[in-house]
């Protein structure tokens, strides 16, 4: 027998934020291998699957990345129908490609299930956009989470001209701040940081990027950090008022 792997993008965590298609592979799921950022009001939604933690936090991995690939090649060689769940988009920092091209090299058929990207979700659920007329027509997403990835992109960056936007950049945003404004960035550029967007514990910093290395930081919750003046929009934009209110009532 031959399964069938679906890559499914989780989004930001909301249930309601999910694709269709995505709802319905999880409601037609044999197993689940989730990721350490799925919440439990998503695994739910795939009630007759087995479930399989293989999750990645820093420091703290279940399973290595060849290891989720053989579970995903094996199981769909006995005939079960598999979803890879990850937060946000499988394939923004998500190592999607990877699984894609594991499941490609073992003759197992796949799709891909795009979701709403955190670089995209967090700042529209705090009230900003990314891009705005008259102080952003562009925006860069790069991972925070280690310097030899992240410099190279910032250093290209000419200050100001667009929105920055960073996953994974919770534990290196101090030196994040500090090497953009050595870089000529305003230490008063508008900043950030934004965790558990569609969660209801959820909440957001805003000050500047001189001040990022002192925000409050959970680190249990995910976070987002974005640096530009668009930021400057959030305390205008009470889209997360109406959200809570729209959750509330329904």
């Amino acid at each position: 027998m031959s399964g069938f792997v679906s890559l499914v993008g989780a989004g930001p965590g909301d249930p309601e934020l999910l694709t269709l298609r995505a709802l319905r592979r999880l409601r037609a799921a044999d197993l689940v291998l989730n990721d350490a950022l799925v919440p439990t009001d998503l695994l739910e939604l795939a009630p007759n699957a087995q479930r399989f933690y293989v999750g990645k936090r820093a420091g703290r991995h279940s399973i290595d990345q060849e290891g989720i690939h053989g579970l995903m090649i094996r199981a769909a060689q006995r005939g079960q129908r598999v979803v890879r769940l990850k937060s946000g988009d499988s394939f923004v920092l998500g190592r999607g490609g990877e699984e894609a091209l594991a499941l490609e090299a073992a003759g197992i058929a796949y799709e891909v299930i795009p979701g709403v990207s955190s670089a995209l979700a967090a700042p529209a659920l705090a009230g900003i956009p990314v891009t705005h007329r008259g102080m952003a027509s562009g925006f860069a997403v790069v991972s925070g989470h280690a310097e030899p990835s992240y410099a190279p992109i910032l250093d290209g960056i000419a200050p100001g001209t667009l929105t920055l936007v960073v996953l994974m950049g919770a534990k290196t945003r101090a030196a994040i701040a500090t090497r953009l404004i050595a870089r000529g960035w305003a230490p008063t550029t508008p900043t950030a940081l934004i965790h558990g967007a569609s969660q209801r514990d959820g909440n957001t910093w805003i000050g500047d990027l001189a001040t990022l290395g002192d925000a409050r930081c959970d680190s249990e919750l995910p976070a987002v950090i974005v640096i530009g003046e668009v930021v400057s929009l959030a305390g205008q934009i009470s889209y997360s008022e109406l959200r809570e209110l729209i959750s509330a009532t329904s």
